[in-house]
């Protein structure tokens, strides 16, 4: 596979290397075809997006365009809504926080053609609350697209829409569509019970569609240059471009957009300078931000970046953050402390995620001194599986996933270290008793 060629990039400013305001927007590209667009009408849009085969960049990789054409036809009393999720807090991902600071106008830019396709005049964006300077940068933006009249009432583009930035509190579980809603109404972060789903009752009660902000940056992309070029990227099913954030331990962390599909030894290695101290020091890679389980570095030689093949493996592209791990790594320590992460993040709405996150963790940090007894891997693995699938959101499978990756393909490890501990503690008494 070769690289992604310069003229089939989305996101040519994602370094922040040219102007991010409007000026520099436009120049390459953004708002030049918008009125053309919604002059095709709305069914247009959405049938374009679903040809384009876009699955949401968000994690789950839902079909964007089917997820739109979820949203009511006609309008009734309660209005629609877009709300966009840039609360970006998985670890090893930091996509979306490039995109608001470098390329703003893409987004503002989608936020508007995805709000008329869905024939809603209003759209949050949801920031995460430790992003204080992507807020600013955006905000700065829409000032801009305002005052160039794209956005408003009567605006240049024949769609009133306005566009307004919701500052979160730094609150993980706010980024699961529903909590996230809940927050924006100025309740607690915590999720819904669906159905009944946001395109039906959503924000405030009304029709909401929630798309990820890559997810809807990269649509007037993909429909000033047509649907079948983007459907011509990547593989079937699995097609564009995505941005993959890579992390840990390569010689050149970065973010960068490649096409779907793209070989993980060939991302590493292109893009980071590859794996520090070679690709044999390679011990194990996490695939798509922390929630995913890990993969040891015998199953990356040929391993391609998507979200069917990272299924059928059974971990996951998630949010495609690479966290790179060689070893030198402490992979059940490593584990332990992703563990805590989902226990300190859980909003403890749902007794198994709330009780259950807990003691994972507890045992996991047994384990990394190797002070556990070698039937309690096996009860360990137990607990995620009634962790995961019993809880309203996907966090408590968040939280499941790590463990059982590392179960399923460093059970030795642990073994090892229990052993070696079971040893030292024998041999302690025996020396003590030779001292005397």
């Amino acid at each position: 596979m070769t690289m992604l060629s310069d003229k089939d990039r989305i996101f040519t400013n994602i370094y922040g290397r040219f102007d991010s305001g409007l000026k520099g927007a436009m120049r390459r590209g953004s708002y030049s075809t918008t009125k053309d667009i919604l002059a095709q009408g709305q069914d247009w849009v959405i049938e374009q997006v679903k040809a384009s085969g876009l699955r949401g960049r968000g994690g789950a990789g839902f079909p964007t365009g089917l997820k739109w054409s979820f949203m009511p036809k006609e309008v009734g009393v309660r209005p629609h809504y877009l709300v966009v999720n840039a609360d970006e807090s998985e670890p090893g991902t930091c996509k979306d926080r490039d995109i608001m600071r470098h390329e703003p106008h893409q987004l503002i830019e989608g936020c508007l053609i995805a709000s008329f396709a869905m024939r809603a005049h209003a759209c949050y964006i949801y920031v995460r609350g430790e992003f204080i300077r992507e807020r600013e940068a955006l905000q700065a933006a829409i000032d801009e697209a305002y005052d160039a009249g794209f956005l408003g009432k009567n605006n240049k583009f024949g769609w009133d829409f306005d566009l307004y930035v919701h500052h979160g509190a730094g609150a993980y579980i706010c980024g699961e569509e529903t909590a996230l809603l809940e927050s924006l109404e100025g309740k607690k972060g915590m999720p819904r019970l669906k159905p009944p789903f946001p395109a039906n009752t959503g924000l405030y009660g009304c029709p909401t569609t929630v798309n990820n902000v890559e997810s809807i940056a990269v649509v007037p992309e993909i429909l000033r240059r047509g649907a079948d070029w983007f459907a011509g990227l990547g593989k079937k099913n699995n097609t564009g471009t995505k941005l993959f954030c890579v992390s840990g331990h390569v010689n050149r962390p970065c973010n960068v957009e490649e096409e779907m599909g793209v070989p993980l030894r060939e991302l590493i290695d292109r893009h980071c300078g590859g794996v520090r101290g070679g690709w044999d020091n390679l011990l194990a890679v996490i695939p798509g931000g922390s929630s995913v389980p890990c993969l040891p570095a015998s199953a990356c030689d040929d391993l391609t970046m998507d979200f069917d093949t990272l299924r059928d493996l059974k971990t996951g592209l998630g949010t495609a953050a690479v966290i790179v791990m060689d070893k030198s790594t402490d992979i059940v320590r490593a584990i332990a402390r992703i563990s805590y992460f989902y226990k300190h993040e859980s909003c403890g709405q749902c007794t198994p995620c709330r009780e259950g996150t807990g003691w994972m963790w507890r045992v996991l940090e047994r384990m990394a001194r190797g002070q556990a007894e070698k039937r309690e891997i096996d009860m360990l693995f137990d607990v995620t599986k009634q962790v995961e699938g019993h809880t309203i959101c996907a966090l408590g499978d968040a939280a499941a996933w790590p463990v059982q990756g590392l179960i399923k393909n460093f059970r030795y490890e642990i073994e090892r270290r229990i052993d070696d501990y079971t040893a030292r503690s024998t041999q302690a008494p025996v020396a003590a008793v030779a001292a005397e």
